[in-house]
């Protein structure tokens, strides 16, 4: 792939994450794309097969993203304290990004149950997070915080209450309350770890 056609791909990529976060998955065209990415209709056209296509490579990146920068956060840490609160912090950005995100993010989902090809990009995105919160309960026990683990039973729990606190928060539509949030999901994971 040329330089040139990755990041023509790139700039369709990025104007397709603002319009389904603007106008939602089912209500955003081809046009709509190319519009936010100031081009002529026909360019998404040219470089996608359709715009089924073009959303699956969005949602591919935008987990993609997400888990490496997760992945960076946790890895740049030493102690299970540390990995945890590393993890929350790169999960609960800020509450625009994650209102961005979390918004195309349950649009995809929703789709994913009828959609085979985003349904295996979010098991990968799943099967990554849940890698993460491995290394974490791993590091857990090394210290002697933690025993007794079940490593894939418990990464999915602990993914299960990062998303539930986050669409928690999403739903009350509050800004002022993400560290409220933010903070919470770290003691329930805590708890249910330490537990």
């Amino acid at each position: 792939m040329s330089r040139k056609t990755e990041l023509r791909r790139k700039q369709i990529i990025k104007a397709a994450y603002q319009a389904v976060s603007d106008k939602g998955y089912e209500t955003v065209t081809l046009q709509d794309i190319a519009n936010y990415a100031d081009v002529s209709k026909g360019v998404p056209n040219y470089y996608f097969q359709n715009k089924e296509d073009v959303l699956a490579h969005l949602l591919e990146e935008i987990t993609e993203r997400i888990y490496q920068k997760e992945k960076a956060a946790v890895e740049n840490e030493t102690s299970f304290q540390e990995m945890l609160q590393a993890y929350i912090n790169a999960v609960f950005v800020n509450p625009e990004d994650n209102e961005k995100f979390y918004k195309v993010y349950l649009d995809f989902l929703a789709q994913a149950t009828r959609n085979e090809r985003y349904r295996k990009i979010n098991a990968r995105f799943y099967q990554n997070c849940f890698s993460i919160s491995q290394l974490i309960i791993m590091r857990g026990e090394s210290e002697g915080l933690l025993h007794s683990m079940n490593y894939d039973d418990d990464g999915k729990a602990m993914r299960s209450l990062i998303d539930g606190y986050m669409i928690q928060w999403l739903m009350t539509g509050d800004h002022q309350k993400h560290r409220t949030y933010k903070e919470s999901c770290l003691k329930a994971i805590q708890t249910y770890l330490t537990s």
